[in-house]
């Protein structure tokens, strides 16, 4: 086993030369770059930052879309024996500044110039950022560079420099900060040791059955666990290909144009695509939808058998040439083998519907403080609805008020400078406590039921789940987000936003714009039978009394959602505060 991800993305190059690692758009084409000229860029990327003073220990903050030059500048680091700290591109430069500052990094590898000056109006603030680096664009200032400019600085430093901050790599010593999105405040810094991340790759390598074979596509934040481990860790160790889509509105073309063979996506892109397939659905002649309703009732006794490990039904095969073929092929999944869902949870009624047209969805669980996934559904072994079994190497228990906690060698190091919170999460026996809150079925296999601090006590003394109602509401037709409400007060509310598409066919009309829709009484009407159906299997406490469709969508922009989508319900309830108030007038 490897010490570190950064020499087995060395050995992964020597062992996969010709074979292609990176791919990426470049005009309308697409350009490969093999596992070769990889390590070549690496390497110079590498002894540019060594040209620049970043030393060993030191850190390296990178900001951009999902782009080759991401991926070369945080593995560059990494062989320089310098810590990325990366920084998600949609923060505010308040937010980069925070972090820049926190980490202590000397030089910053940028998109472009617009972030170039959110760091700029922040320079009072980050004296210790002296240089920049442009992924795209020239440079503006003695302190700039354009990335030609950068790697030829790299070519004036001998090798012989990188192979020493390479081999004084320790598995114990800090590879990289993961920033939390900041759901509840300040953005903590998660300390990732090279061990951890290699333990993390091996402990599910063997459950995915992945190879130099597989491809997948890197859209995702990469300041996230979730994508580093599937764009840089993973393929570091098991010489996957990846294919970089810099914009999210870009996904649907680069999946039908590249075909990957894994997917993954967090809750929210699910949603989406269960939208439009829905659509699509609901337009196609009385006679295809009747075969689409058939093969999905086929589809989904097929994905019950083959979870209990029973035969597939009789007309499974005919069902899958007429109908299930030709959706993976128009969505682009038609060779995927595993398509995965985490970092929020994820609604039933979802995992049903891409289970009823044979692409089951694997939920895993993790956390960046677990350097990624700690309990896996796969082929191999899955239940919907759960996040699947522990992963080999990791242990995981629930204390008395059921709250998850992991122990491992994924664990991380704790957070940096802050003592006080490490202390919070990591307890004298070297559990992790996660904050969420679970249960194990008898087969082992985990569900989690909400999390620990979302948790809130009504006035009449009786605890709410919020997550698993939120899941409920977001199946009903047209509501895109549900948030629940009640701490501290009489009952149980809701604010929801729409989905425009299918929030449009259920009103029954054409595409309008969100603050018209929300206002229908057609569309209002429908939401308020879904609500009912849902209370129909709550406890009188838990249930709904009433809700408010907002004129907007939540969006990461406007604060209410973090960059992988999760809602931030501070900042929900103080924006929405007086729709709230009019709820329980």
């Amino acid at each position: 086993m490897a010490r570190s991800t950064i020499e087995a993305f060395f050995a992964t190059a020597a062992r996969c030369k010709t074979a292609v690692a990176l791919r990426h758009r470049v005009d309308g084409s697409w350009q490969d770059l093999t596992w070769e000229g990889y390590a070549k860029v690496v390497r110079r990327a590498g002894r540019g930052l060594i040209a620049l003073g970043v030393p060993a220990g030191g850190a390296v903050t990178i900001i951009g879309p999902n782009r080759p030059e991401w991926l070369i500048a945080d593995f560059g680091a990494l062989a320089a024996g310098a810590v990325p700290a990366p920084i998600y591109p949609t923060s505010t430069a308040e937010q980069m500044a925070y972090i820049v500052a926190h980490s202590e990094a000397t030089v910053a590898i940028l998109h472009d110039e617009r972030q170039l000056a959110k760091l700029r109006a922040q320079k009072a603030e980050i004296p210790k950022l002296t240089r920049f680096v442009l992924m795209e664009g020239a440079s503006s200032g003695d302190d700039v560079l354009g990335w030609e400019a950068f790697l030829s600085l790299g070519d004036t430093i001998p090798d012989a420099d990188l192979d020493a901050r390479l081999a004084a790599i320790d598995s114990k010593g800090l590879a990289t900060l993961i920033y939390t999105s900041g759901t509840t405040g300040v953005p903590k810094a998660v300390m990732l040791s090279h061990g951890n991340l290699v333990a993390e790759v091996e402990a599910t390598r063997g459950l995915l059955d992945l190879t130099e074979h597989d491809s997948l596509v890197s859209y995702l934040p990469l300041s996230h666990i979730a994508e580093q481990v599937l764009s840089l860790h993973g393929p570091a160790v098991l010489g996957c290909s990846v294919v970089c889509c810099e914009k999210l509105e870009q996904l649907a073309d680069t999946l039908r144009e590249v075909r990957p063979t894994v997917f993954f996506g967090v809750p929210r892109v699910w949603e989406k695509l269960q939208a439009k397939m829905t659509e699509a659905a609901a337009a196609a002649p009385p006679l295809r939808q009747k075969l689409l309703a058939w093969a999905r009732g086929v589809g989904l006794r097929a994905g019950k058998a083959r979870e209990e490990g029973r035969s597939r039904p009789l007309l499974f095969g005919v069902a899958k040439k007429l109908v299930f073929s030709k959706v993976a092929a128009r969505l682009g999944l038609d060779r995927a083998r595993v398509c995965a869902s985490g970092a929020a949870p994820i609604a039933r009624s979802t995992l049903d519907f891409f289970h009823s047209l044979d692409l089951p969805i694997y939920e895993v669980y993790g956390m960046s403080e677990t350097s990624g996934a700690t309990t896996v559904n796969h082929p191999g072994a899955f239940r919907m609805g759960t996040v699947g079994r522990t992963v080999p190497g990791a242990e995981i228990k629930l204390a008395a008020d059921g709250e998850i906690l992991m122990r491992g060698p994924m664990i991380f190091q704790g957070y940096y400078k802050d003592a006080a919170a490490t202390a919070e999460a990591l307890d004298s026996d070297g559990f992790l406590h996660s904050g969420d809150v679970g249960e194990f079925d008898a087969q082992g296999y985990l569900r989690i039921t909400d999390r620990k601090k979302d948790l809130f006590k009504t006035v009449g003394g009786k605890y709410i789940a919020p997550q698993s109602l939120e899941a409920l509401l977001k199946g009903i037709p047209g509501v895109g987000q549900a948030v629940v409400i009640g701490d501290g007060r009489k009952y149980c509310v809701a604010l929801f936003t729409l989905d425009p598409e299918s929030a449009a066919r259920v009103a029954g009309g054409a595409a309008r714009p969100v603050a018209e829709l929300a206002a229908d009484s057609g569309l209002l009407a429908r939401f308020d039978e879904g609500v009912q159906r849902v209370n129909g299997g709550l406890a009188k406490y838990e249930t709904i009394k009433k809700f408010k469709v907002l004129p907007s969508e939540f969006t990461v922009d406007s604060g209410e959602l973090t960059p992988t989508m999760k809602i931030k319900r501070k900042v929900v309830n103080q924006r929405w505060a007086k729709e709230i108030d009019e709820l329980y007038q």
